[in-house]
């Protein structure tokens, strides 16, 4: 999100947001069981550098995909878990994530998270993923719109 007006438009799932990233809780190792085996060990290395917030996001919005998407294949569950992975880059915590959706790309740090679809796909793409993994980090694809309401 990149303007004000498009963070109005979705404040509860940012107030939910908000308050599950306050906790630095890892994911359950049942969970982390399901993520292990959905990515490659390249894919697993990449997701682990995620902060605990975000690994439990990511679970989240996977399950929810693989619910919407029961017949999902491989890489785009891959791609659901990963869709987040280019936050990492801009070492923001919780409090600079919030300023940085509040008053858009300012600073260098800023500018990493907003472009964070860009970045993933890269870091995905490095790490070995399939193109249709690569692909929904970055943000396209047939099964991105399904993605994204899944993270909301």
């Amino acid at each position: 999100m990149s303007s004000l007006s498009e963070v109005m438009t979705e404040p509860w799932h940012l107030v939910a947001r908000f308050f599950t990233s306050l906790s630095a809780r890892p994911p359950s190792p049942r969970s982390e069981s399901w993520v292990d085996d959905r990515l490659s060990p390249g894919e697993r290395e990449l997701w682990i550098r995620l902060s605990n917030q975000d690994r439990r996001h990511s679970i989240g919005v996977a399950r929810r995909f693989t619910e919407v998407r029961p017949h999902a294949t491989p890489p785009e569950v891959a791609g659901a878990l990963l869709h987040d992975v280019g936050k990492i880059e801009c070492e923001l915590g919780t409090f600079g994530r919030v300023v940085a959706t509040l008053i858009g790309p300012r600073t260098r740090r800023f500018r990493l998270y907003h472009d964070h679809e860009e970045i993933g796909a890269r870091l995905a793409a490095e790490a070995g993923s399939d193109p249709v993994t690569v692909a929904l980090v970055a943000g396209f694809g047939p099964a991105y719109d399904d993605l994204e309401s899944c993270d909301r």
